[in-house]
C-alpha cells in the first residue's frame, strides 16, 4: 500500500477501518497490521519468546484475528481484543510438549530469564545491540511473568489500566498491584532511565516483510 493512502487511513478510527473490511474491502486489513505490529511484538518478547518466535505468533494472531471479525462485537477496544489473542498464543505456545522440553516453564525457572538473544543468531545480536537496553531487558527478564506482562501492557505497550485488566482478565486492583511491585523489583536506577520506545521495539524494517507474511496466508486460507 502507498505511503500516500497509508497517510489517508491513518485518520480512520479502528472501527472505520475494520467495517470497511467486512464490506469487502480485505486489503484494508494491511492498515491494521501496520498499526499493532508493535503491540504484538511487545507483547512477545516480554512473554519470553525470541524474535523469530515472536513474528511466527504475530503472524498467527493477526490471522486468526482476520477470520474471527465478524465475532469482534466492539465491547472492548480492537487493540485489547487482538493483544488478549496474542496472549492467548503465547500461552499455548508455552504448553505445547515440544516446548516445555526446549524451555522447562517460562513462568517459574529462573534459569531461564536469560537474554533473549543467543550468540548465534546474528539478526537477534544486531537488533539487541541498537534497539535494546541491555541492563533494563534483563531485569524485565527477571520479573515473575504475571508482573512482567503487567509492566508490558502498562509502560512498554502504552495501554492504560482499564485495557491492561481487560486484556490479562483479572481487576483493575490486580493491575495495579501488580504494576506497583512490578516496579519495586526493579532496581532503583533502572526504573529511572528506561524508555517504553526502545524496549523489544518492532522496527520498521519488518514491517513490510510482517504485513506480506499475514496477508499471504490470509490469501491462501481464503
Amino acid at each position: 500500500m502507498e505511503a500516500s493512502v497509508l497517510e489517508k487511513f491513518a485518520q480512520l478510527s479502528d472501527k472505520d477501518v475494520l467495517d470497511r473490511i467486512l464490506l469487502g474491502e480485505e486489503a484494508l486489513y494491511e492498515f491494521m497490521i501496520r498499526r499493532y505490529n508493535p503491540y504484538l511484538y511487545k507483547v512477545a518478547r516480554s512473554y519470553g519468546y525470541d524474535h523469530a518466535e515472536a513474528q511466527d505468533l504475530m503472524q498467527d494472531t493477526f490471522v486468526s484475528a482476520y477470520f474471527s471479525l465478524e465475532k469482534f462485537e466492539n465491547r472492548s477496544t480492537f487493540k485489547t481484543w487482538i493483544i488478549r489473542i496474542m496472549l492467548n498464543n503465547c500461552y499455548q505456545k508455552a504448553q505445547k510438549a515440544s516446548y516445555r522440553k526446549e524451555r522447562t516453564s517460562l513462568e517459574t525457572n529462573q534459569d531461564m530469564m536469560k537474554p533473549m538473544f543467543s550468540a548465534s543468531n546474528d539478526l537477534g545480536r544486531s537488533i539487541a545491540i541498537h534497539e535494546l537496553g541491555h541492563v533494563i531487558e534483563r531485569a524485565i527478564e527477571g520479573l515473575p511473568l504475571e508482573h512482567r506482562m503487567v509492566f508490558s501492557l502498562r509502560e512498554i505497550n502504552g495501554m492504560n489500566t482499564m485495557e491492561t485488566a481487560s486484556a490479562l482478565e483479572i481487576s483493575e486492583s490486580n493491575v495495579k498491584v501488580r504494576l506497583n511491585r512490578a516496579k519495586k523489583m526493579l532496581r532503583s536506577e533502572i526504573e529511572k532511565m528506561y524508555t517504553a520506545e526502545e524496549i523489544f521495539e518492532f522496527n520498521l524494517i519488518h514491517c513490510d516483510p510482517m504485513v506480506e507474511r499475514v496477508m499471504k496466508k490470509i490469501a491462501s486460507l481464503s
